[in-house]
């Protein structure tokens, strides 16, 4: 079985996030603060931060292979 590379993973995530952030543009009412804009900008944050962690691994799976 292979094993998917961080950098894809990254990409996937980096992929999410660009989508709920559209999404929670999107969505918003007239007011900023409505719960479901809220929500979504969250997902998009740990999307963001898991692929920036993604990114990192990769990195280091590269510096160690060297």
């Amino acid at each position: 079985m292979r094993r998917t590379s961080p950098f894809f993973m990254g990409l996937l995530y980096f992929g999410m996030g660009v989508i709920f952030t559209v999404l929670a543009i999107q969505s918003k009412t007239e007011d900023l603060w409505s719960f479901p804009t809220i929500l979504l900008m969250l997902v998009a944050t740990f999307d963001f931060g898991v692929a920036f962690r993604m990114f990192a691994l990769h990195q280091k799976l590269k510096q160690v292979k060297k």
